[in-house]
């Protein structure tokens, strides 16, 4: 089922992915940064971004499953079984 807080997740996690395929915005040397080239702290930068997205991701997906086995049914969590 996709739900808006699924769509969120699957954006935190392309994003990094999206952000370093697409080679051209990145290849250049300035602006420099204490001496670093754009490439590269370019790229520094997107490992402590992709981390906090994925730890987003991650807190998000595990409110979603507490939110989803709140909501189940009695009857879906005997096997189907009504008692």
């Amino acid at each position: 089922m996709v739900t808006p807080v699924r769509v969120i997740i699957g954006l935190c996690l392309v994003a990094p992915f999206v952000a370093m395929l697409w080679v051209g915005s990145y290849a250049k040397t300035g602006p420099a940064f204490i001496g670093i080239p754009f490439f590269y702290w370019y790229q520094m930068l997107w490992v402590l971004i992709s981390t906090a997205l994925t730890m987003t991701a991650y807190q998000l997906w595990q409110r979603d499953q507490r939110d989803r086995a709140a909501h189940a049914s009695p009857a879906a969590e005997n096997g189907g079984e009504a008692k």
